[in-house]
């Protein structure tokens, strides 16, 4: 069960904005942002043809360019005073919303004109959504696997074990399942990512959030999965295309991201199953982990 965002006083810095009411909040995570969150905000401005009410969570301790992309775009700035992380970031830049929706993007995301404009509207068509998200796609064109199936024990641990080496394996297959990369109309998903996701207010209120246990990664899968126990449903919406930079704020340093992916993953499937007879397939998923952990870090930069 999660907590609601706690109450400690942040620094935020609001500049002159348009006095419509927007129907979007949209709240950007960084950590030391470059030029991609300068784009992220000069392509958000042709998303929609209504009003959207940004506010940029940084995380890190140079906040130069956050504050000049800010009062070009703007929107608020809110300062932490340290890393909380992606979820419990993303939860203090949603706090005090008054939008029907809330979008939780990273800032490595280059939106299509009228592109948020559609996700909303999808979601105002489908009132069970509690979640939407459009088609991410890479620079060259190809799909990244943005909707995907809960994932099981023993799906975890093959995905884990074998996804490097035999990336065509059943498990990840059966993992990536929800993600194609041609159009069509809503789809529901076991989770969405949480690169790019559009929130109804009313249900992100209603199960408290993302989970702040999870420093970076698997805060998107734990949040689908809680918000389809609660009834909502989680929808892919492949005909709203945006474009996923990736991994723009830790490319050149990846270390400390591969240990928090695996740690968060380790985190979510052993909270999901963690009754005793589960214990030889948790045993299996944390060897796979390990195994994937060490050879990821193994080739990564230092």
């Amino acid at each position: 069960m999660t907590t609601p965002p706690s109450p400690e006083p942040v620094d935020v810095r609001t500049p002159a904005r348009d006095t419509a009411a927007p129907l979007v909040r949209v709240v950007c995570v960084v950590y030391h942002p470059g030029d991609e969150l300068a784009r992220f905000a000069a392509t958000l401005a042709t998303a929609s043809s209504t009003p959207v009410e940004l506010v940029v969570v940084d995380n890190g301790t140079d906040h130069t360019i956050a504050e000049s992309v800010v009062e070009q775009a703007g929107g608020q700035l809110v300062v932490p005073g340290s890393n909380l992380g992606y979820g419990a970031a993303a939860n203090r830049g949603a706090a005090g919303a008054d939008t029907p929706w809330i979008v939780v993007a990273n800032s490595d995301i280059e939106w299509t004109p009228g592109s948020l404009e559609r996700l909303v509207a999808a979601g105002e068509e489908q009132p069970s959504a509690g979640s939407l998200g459009p088609m991410l796609l890479n620079t060259d064109g190809t799909t990244y696997p943005s909707a995907r199936a809960l994932p099981s024990l023993r799906q975890g641990a093959g995905h884990a074990i074998f996804a490097r080496v035999w990336p065509g394996n059943p498990w990840t297959r059966g993992y990536h399942a929800r993600q194609e990369s041609t159009g069509g109309y809503l789809r529901e998903a076991g989770w969405l990512s949480g690169a790019c996701l559009l929130l109804r207010r009313e249900a992100f209120e209603q199960v408290g959030g993302f989970d702040e246990t999870y420093f970076m990664f698997f805060e998107d899968v734990d949040l689908g999965e809680r918000l389809g126990r609660a009834g909502w449903e989680n929808l892919y919406v492949p005909d709203v295309r945006v474009t996923h930079v990736g991994g723009t704020s830790w490319r050149e340093r990846p270390a400390p991201m591969i240990r928090a992916h695996h740690a968060s993953a380790r985190q979510y499937l052993e909270r999901r199953y963690p009754h005793w007879y589960q214990a030889p397939m948790r045993w299996a998923l944390r060897a796979g982990l390990s195994m994937r952990e060490r050879a990821q870090l193994r080739d990564s930069p230092r």
